[in-house]
């Protein structure tokens, strides 16, 4: 078994001075903890992989191709493969756990 404490993953994160900490890594998924500070811009570029956001806290608006929709604590958002999506207009500290289907590469 795998377990994790969030807090512990964002000490982690920080420590090595990215927005992006990957904690899990199988054969058919990968998952990680994202952090965009209030105001950041999200570097994204599309994936080859599906992906599943799940907000852990903050506050912001996400566009997902053509789509923009408000997230905050307990949001979940699904963006396919291939798909053109940002974070933005960060308005709290953003953390997010992400997973991807197959591992990110």
């Amino acid at each position: 078994m795998k377990a994790f404490r969030l807090d512990e993953l964002e000490a982690e994160r920080a420590a090595n001075d990215g927005a992006y900490l990957q904690f899990i890594r199988e054969r058919n998924m990968s998952v990680g903890l994202y952090a965009l500070d209030s105001g950041a811009t999200d570097p994204q570029q599309p994936h080859r992989q599906d992906e599943v956001y799940f907000v852990v806290s903050g506050r912001a608006s996400i566009t997902v191709g053509q789509e923009t929709t408000p997230v905050s604590r307990g949001s979940v958002v699904y963006v396919p493969a291939g798909v053109p999506h940002k974070f933005h207009h960060i308005s709290e500290d953003l953390r997010v756990l992400v997973v991807f289907s197959p591992p990110e590469s």
